[in-house]
C-alpha cells in the first residue's frame, strides 16, 4: 500500500504540585535515553499491521467503542464511589486568541414574548474547543475505517458512513488519567514533548494502574496551566503530546477511546511528511475516536487528592448525521 497525503475532513488554573521521589523520575529514562523513531513508512506498515477493519464485521462503524461491553460498563459503574463530578471540557472561549482563531459566534434573539434564544456558529475542530472525532473524521488511500470509501462523502450533506451520529449510545466505560507533568514534578511538559509507550508504563507503575481493554486514556500536558502562565500560542502546531509510536502500544492494549488536552499528536509530529500520524492511524485504522483539546486540570487535582487515577466516565455526543465529530463535555464522576 503505497504512501498518500493523509485527509482530514473540513471542518487554567493553576495546577498544585506533588513532591515526586526520583526514583519515579527515573522511571522515564528509558524514552528519554533512546527514544523510538518512526518513519512514513512504518506508519504505512501499521495502517495494515494494527487495523481493526472488520473486527467487528464488514459494517461496523463505531469501531473501539465496541470493546466498551456490558461487563466493562457495569465494572466502571463501581469506580463512583465518592460521587464526585469533574468536566474534562474546555468552557469556550469567545475571544480571538493564537489558538482560537476562530471563536465561537453567538447571536441573541429576545422574542415579543420575552424568550431569549441563541443561534451558534461553532468551528470545533481546532484547538480550544473539547470536541470527539467520529471516524469519517480522516482518510487514508481514500479509504476511511473499515474500508468505506472517501469519495462517498460529499460537501454538504455529511458522510454517509462512520458519522458522529453512531456514537449516540454514549461512552460510559473506566477513564483513566496519565498525569506525567505530576510525575515528573513540573508544571506542565514544555510544547514538542513526546509521550512514548515507556512513559505510559512509567505512570502506570507511578499510579499503581494498568491501562487495559475498553478504557479511556487521558493524557494531561498541563497545556491549561502554561496558557495561564504565559498566555495562548499556536497549539496546532507547537505542543506535547502522544508520539506515533504509542499506536501499535494502544492496539496491543485495546484501548477504546483516547483524548489529551492539546490536539493528541505532539506537534510537530516528528514523523516527516505526516502533521497528524496518531490522528491518522487511530482514527482510520484502528477507528479509535480521539477527544481533542479536554482541560484535565479539575480531574488530575481530585485525583490525586484522592489518590486514585481511575474513574467512571461519561460522555455523549450530539448526533449530527455524517458529522465528522462535535463538541463534547466528558464527564468523571470518582
Amino acid at each position: 500500500m503505497g504512501w498518500q497525503r493523509v485527509v482530514a475532513s473540513v471542518g487554567g488554573a493553576l495546577v498544585g504540585l506533588v513532591l515526586v521521589a526520583q526514583p519515579f523520575r527515573a522511571a522515564m529514562s528509558p524514552a528519554a535515553a533512546d527514544p523510538p523513531k518512526v518513519t512514513n513508512a512504518d506508519v504505512a506498515k501499521w495502517m495494515t499491521e494494527i487495523s481493526n477493519w472488520g473486527r467487528w464485521g464488514k459494517n461496523d462503524q463505531i469501531g473501539t467503542l465496541n470493546l466498551i461491553t456490558a461487563d466493562k460498563r457495569k465494572a466502571a459503574l463501581k469506580l463512583a464511589r465518592d460521587g464526585v463530578s469533574v468536566s474534562l471540557a474546555h468552557t469556550l472561549d469567545k475571544e480571538q486568541f493564537p489558538d482560537n482563531p476562530r471563536p465561537i459566534g453567538q447571536q441573541m434573539t429576545i422574542d415579543n414574548t420575552g424568550h431569549a434564544m441563541d443561534l451558534y456558529t461553532i468551528w470545533y475542530h481546532g484547538s480550544t474547543i473539547t470536541h470527539i472525532d467520529s471516524l469519517c473524521h480522516y482518510s487514508f488511500e481514500g479509504k476511511i475505517y473499515n474500508g468505506y470509501a472517501r469519495s462517498d462523502i460529499a460537501q454538504g450533506p455529511g458522510c454517509p458512513m462512520n458519522g458522529v451520529e453512531h456514537q449516540k449510545a454514549g461512552i460510559l466505560t473506566r477513564g483513566v488519567i496519565v498525569d506525567l507533568p505530576r510525575m515528573k514534578n513540573v508544571p506542565y511538559l514544555e510544547p514538542g514533548t513526546p509521550v512514548y509507550p515507556a512513559d505510559l508504563e512509567a505512570w502506570e507503575k507511578f499510579a499503581g494502574i494498568r491501562i487495559g481493554s475498553g478504557d479511556a486514556l487521558f493524557l494531561r500536558t498541563g497545556r491549561w496551566v502554561q496558557r495561564a502562565q504565559k498566555g495562548p500560542w499556536n497549539v496546532a502546531r507547537d505542543a506535547a503530546g502522544f508520539h506515533a509510536s504509542v499506536m501499535p502500544w494502544l492496539k496491543q492494549r485495546d484501548v477504546a477511546l483516547l483524548g489529551n488536552d492539546a490536539v493528541n499528536d505532539v506537534q510537530p509530529s516528528m514523523v516527516e511528511g505526516n502533521g497528524r500520524p496518531i490522528h491518522q492511524l487511530a482514527i482510520v485504522a484502528l477507528g479509535l475516536p480521539l477527544v481533542d483539546v479536554m482541560d484535565l486540570e479539575a480531574a488530575a487535582e481530585t485525583a490525586a487528592r484522592l489518590k486514585r487515577w481511575e474513574f467512571l466516565l461519561t460522555a455523549a455526543p450530539v448526533p449530527v448525521p455524517g458529522g465528522t465529530g462535535f463538541p463534547l463535555n466528558p464527564i468523571a464522576t470518582f
